[in-house]
């Protein structure tokens, strides 16, 4: 029911956008695309999952060991089941196939799916502060957004490198959750912990796992620029490092299906001092199938790991109890 409110939701935003704006300019867009930069573009989805699924591999500990064709299929799988579950479920689905598949414990692997997580923030917050920095048209609204996202980007490390204030996190959170998620959160804290020793124990690794999740959405980053060339639109590059991730952010307000809709409403806004609000709703399109194409190519993948679930007792709704 959740998932169905989400979608309905996005339909209402996209009809309000292709209401205002110029619908019959989108197409004209779309039609005179530029093909080579955008078969480039859309072509970026294949090293991005592959340097994604390699960085699953580089996250593991030297106890389990992860195929590079395996971590390919979780994360094309957990890209599917994203956009059926609510809340993100597929990461949580993850973690579980990830237990199964690595053979670690439920908490860690769900602990590590986090970590991953928080490494994807981290480092689209880096280049977001880093484009937002050099944007030469803040107002009172790009001055807001740089200390948010500043401030948010010293929370991640410090949640990342520092035990007293991931225990000062996991407090606060096990105080506002609801008392059955009690034990699990603990659970998760301890865990947690461990897989701070495991990666600071081994900071060659950290370092190259930081550097490759800073290269991968340098790569994302760099594919939605490329959208906009395609589009035969214009808009500076670092320009681009500041507006993309604000969007990429708007995207995961939790009230809408996969972004969509605040999305391709926040692109219209940010990039309106660049280009018309035409291309800007067929730049969210696009910015759609990124999404879209992990997951369709991780369809063919589900029936085996369903299966598996069926045949232990756990539906879907229970990925949470599966991690812990």
């Amino acid at each position: 029911m959740k998932k169905l409110i989400s979608f309905i939701v996005s339909l209402i935003i996209l009809a309000v956008i292709y209401w205002k704006i110029d619908f019959h300019g989108l197409i004209k867009v779309l039609r005179n695309c530029n093909v080579w930069l955008m078969t480039i573009g859309l072509g970026m989805i294949l090293p991005l999952t592959l340097l994604t699924a390699r960085r699953l591999q580089q996250l593991m500990p030297h106890r389990a060991k992860l195929g590079f064709i395996d971590a390919n299929r979780l994360i094309l799988l957990a890209s599917f089941l994203n956009m059926i579950f609510p809340s993100k479920m597929g990461d949580i689905a993850k973690a579980y196939f990830v237990k199964e598949d690595a053979r670690l414990e439920g908490s860690f692997s769900l602990s590590l799916v986090v970590f991953e997580k928080t490494c994807d923030m981290i480092s689209l917050l880096i280049w977001c502060a880093f484009g937002l920095t050099l944007y030469p048209k803040k107002d009172w609204f790009f001055w807001l957004m740089t200390g948010i996202v500043i401030v948010g980007l010293i929370a991640c490390f410090f949640l990342l490198g520092s035990r007293k204030f991931s225990n000062l996190f996991f407090t606060i959170l096990k105080t506002v959750s609801p008392n059955k998620l009690g034990d699990r959160l603990e659970g998760l804290k301890s865990s947690w912990y461990e897989m701070h020793d495991h990666f600071w124990g081994d900071k060659i690794q950290l370092f190259k796992i930081a550097g490759t999740s800073i290269f991968i959405w340098f790569l994302h980053l760099l594919q939605i620029w490329l959208f906009i060339l395609a589009l035969n639109a214009w808009a500076p590059f670092l320009a681009n490092l500041a507006l993309a991730p604000l969007a990429i952010l708007a995207g995961l307000l939790p009230f809408t299906f996969a972004g969509v809709g605040t999305r391709d409403a926040a692109l219209i806004l940010l990039y309106e001092p660049f280009f018309n609000a035409s291309t800007a709703a067929a730049l969210g399109l696009l910015c759609t199938t990124r999404y879209l194409i992990p997951a369709i190519c991780g369809l063919p993948f589900i029936g085996k790991y369903l299966s598996k679930i069926h045949n232990l007792g756990i539906k879907p709704d229970r990925f949470w109890q599966a991690g812990s």
